[in-house]
This record gives C-alpha cells, sequence and structure tokens, in this order.
C-alpha cells in the first residue's frame, strides 16, 4: 500500500492529554513536524459550558465564572486540561473536554427527551451500519444523537460525483471510501465514538468479524443494494439474535425484524422462504451470480410492488435504458436517517417496537 493509500483509510482521531509526560513529548513533536497544523482552542468556554450545566438552577455573574474556573482548574495550567484531538486527513487540531466532561455537555440537550440513564446506557450500545449510501444519513444522525457508543460501518464503493446528490460530502471527498468518509465525519462531531470500518463491504468472509468481534453488534442497520448481503446478513442476524433496520428509501417505508424478540421468524417478513432451504454455501454462489432481471425479480419480492411509488416503478423499468442505478432523494435519506435513528434507539433502550412495514410517506400525509 503506497503512503498515498494509507492516507485516504485513515479515519481514527489521534489524542494527546498534555498532563501525560509521554504525550506532551508527542504532542511538542507531532507540531515540530507538521507547521501547517492549524490549533483550535475554545476549551474555557467548553468549561463555562460544563459549568452551566453542573449547576443549572444557579446564575453566575463574570467574577463568579471567573472564581468558579480559578478553583476548577486548580493551579493547573488550561493547556493541559481535557485532551487535544488531532484529525490527520484535515489537519485540524481541537482542544476539547476529556471523554466524560464531553458526552455530559454534548448531550446535555438531550434530557429529557433522553434520560440521564438512557444517555448511559446508549453509551454501551453497539451498531452495525451496511450500506453507506442511506446510511450514512443514518450513521450521523445516530453519532450526533448519541445512540450508541460504537458503530461499525461496511461499504466498499468509493464517492462519485452523482452520489452528491444525497451524501453529504464536498468535491474534495471525490473517490474516497463511503465508510471512511462517513467514519471521519462522525469522528469531527464525536471523537469519543469508536468507529470500524470495513472498506471491503460485507461477504462471507468478514461477517462473523463484522457482527461479533470484540463484543456482539446490538442493532443492525442494513441499507445495501445486493441481495446477496440483504440475505446473508439477516440470516446471521438472526442465528444471534440481533435486530434489523432497513429503511427502503422510497414512501418512507421502515421496515423492522425483531430477530432478538422472534427467533424464528423469516426474513424480511417471509418474502423469500424458498432462499432459506439452501445451504449457506449454495445460497451464496446463487445469489452473488444473480443477473439484472433476477435482482429485481427479488427486489420486486422483497418490496413488494404495492409498496413502491409511481416514480419508483418507472425508474426500474428505464434501469439501463435511461439510467444507471436506483435513484434516491436527499430529501428521503435524510427521512430515512431520522425514522432509522428513533426506531434504533427505542430498541435499544428496551421500549416496545414491533417487528413490520411502516410508512412516512408525504404524499398520503400531504395532499
Amino acid at each position: 500500500m503506497t503512503n498515498r493509500q494509507q492516507e485516504e483509510t485513515v479515519y481514527r482521531p489521534l489524542f494527546f492529554r498534555l498532563s501525560n509526560d509521554d504525550d506532551k513529548r508527542a504532542f511538542e513533536t507531532l507540531l515540530r513536524q507538521h507547521s501547517e497544523i492549524k490549533r483550535y482552542d475554545t476549551i474555557k468556554q467548553q468549561l463555562e459550558e460544563l459549568m452551566r450545566i453542573s449547576f443549572p438552577s444557579k446564575t453566575l455573574d463574570a467574577a463568579e465564572r471567573r472564581r468558579f474556573l480559578d478553583e476548577w482548574m486548580a493551579g493547573r495550567p488550561i493547556d493541559a486540561y481535557g485532551v487535544w484531538v488531532y484529525f490527520p486527513w484535515n489537519g485540524n487540531c481541537v482542544h476539547v473536554l476529556d471523554e466524560v466532561d464531553f458526552i455530559k455537555v454534548r448531550t446535555n440537550r438531550n434530557a429529557y427527551k433522553i434520560d440521564f440513564h438512557e444517555i448511559d446506557t446508549l453509551r454501551t450500545k453497539k451498531v452495525g451500519v451496511i450500506g453507506l449510501s442511506v446510511g450514512q444519513s443514518v450513521a450521523l444522525t445516530i453519532a450526533m444523537e448519541r445512540v450508541c457508543g460504537e458503530i461499525r460501518l461496511a461499504d466498499f464503493d468509493d464517492i462519485e460525483l452523482s452520489n452528491m446528490n444525497r451524501i453529504r460530502a464536498g468535491v474534495q471527498d471525490l473517490g474516497h471510501n463511503k465508510a471512511i468518509l462517513a467514519a471521519r465525519q462522525i469522528a469531527e462531531i464525536d471523537p469519543f465514538i469508536n468507529v470500524v470500518c470495513y472498506t471491503t463491504g460485507i461477504n462471507e468472509r468478514n461477517i462473523d468479524e463484522f457482527f461479533c468481534k470484540n463484543g456482539k453488534i446490538d442493532i443492525l442497520v442494513e441499507e445495501c443494494d445486493g441481495i446477496d448481503v440483504k440475505i446473508l446478513s439477516r440470516l446471521k442476524a438472526r442465528s444471534i439474535h440481533v435486530p434489523v433496520i432497513m429503511d427502503t428509501n422510497d414512501r418512507g417505508m421502515l421496515d423492522i425484524e425483531r430477530f432478538d424478540l422472534e427467533t424464528e421468524r423469516p426474513i424480511l417478513h417471509g418474502a423469500v422462504t424458498e432462499l432459506e432451504r439452501i445451504p449457506i454455501a449454495e445460497l451464496t454462489d446463487k445469489l452473488r451470480n444473480l443477473s439484472l432481471n433476477e435482482k429485481v425479480g427479488y427486489l420486486a419480492k422483497i418490496i413488494g410492488m404495492d409498496n413502491v411509488s409511481k416514480e419508483m416503478l418507472r425508474s426500474l423499468g428505464e434501469l439501463h435504458k435511461s439510467i444507471v442505478g436506483w435513484p434516491q432523494l436527499a430529501s428521503a435519506v435524510m427521512l430515512g436517517g431520522a425514522m432509522v435513528t428513533d426506531t434504533c434507539r427505542k430498541i435499544l433502550l428496551g421500549k416496545p417496537v414491533p417487528s413490520g412495514r411502516y410508512f412516512v410517506d408525504f404524499d398520503e400525509l400531504i395532499r
């Protein structure tokens, strides 16, 4: 792998706690070797915000805020408070509160829509997302709301110009892997969320690792185009009792399969029961070699033609005639991110969310 290729796969920030002598020396070396690094230091404002939310019933004047800050620092240099976070892909180095205080401040405006004990519970959860076109909106919304402490992202595809009609990306991101881009954006929102990327997508060789390495995921969000991965990921999820959520990006259809509660439930609501009887190795070969017509046929069974908008039906008929890919709109993708995040949070907190298909269809709601 070339240096350029290695740089393009970096998505984890580096942490420097200057109260630690080794970190301080490493930080000084980094700054000497990379004079182009841009430093951003708003730690004082962050501490004042921490103070406000720690004593919400008090209104402190400027002198009281200064006194509180002096007492809080207890003689420590402010440079050494918290943690400096370096993002190698953009050259930014940002001074932030350390993990516990950072999460306390960043999630404070969630309360009481999400209770404080629920915020702590969600920190322990792991979410897997397969497919980072529609899935990018899901992953970023989950990160913003902090619905988990770890998120695993899988996509083999790179950003193309035509993807930018619904993927949050800049022209400088063209050619970068979709999972890597999402991981970097999550790190810039919350560097303390653990992100793991699978840039070859999901296949029979790494599916066990994606689901189970360093602890089983608590929920799977499946948003990929491949029929083979849709089937195989659900079979795996059911075998280890992991619920699966899917947004179809058409008519606001949200698909929920509670394999954690219904361990014998047919995948995809029984739409492809004939495939469940095929041994996995044979099934993998069969699904990998589907023709376009076979893929469209399975897609029709999986989604149900009665659930498809007239615009999507027209698009299916034009595939590889006047268009080359499935149409997806930014508004529908953003809606999907909101619906999936809300559903994941409720499931992860043990709230009643039944299996089924649900619609937030603006054509029906707004006439």
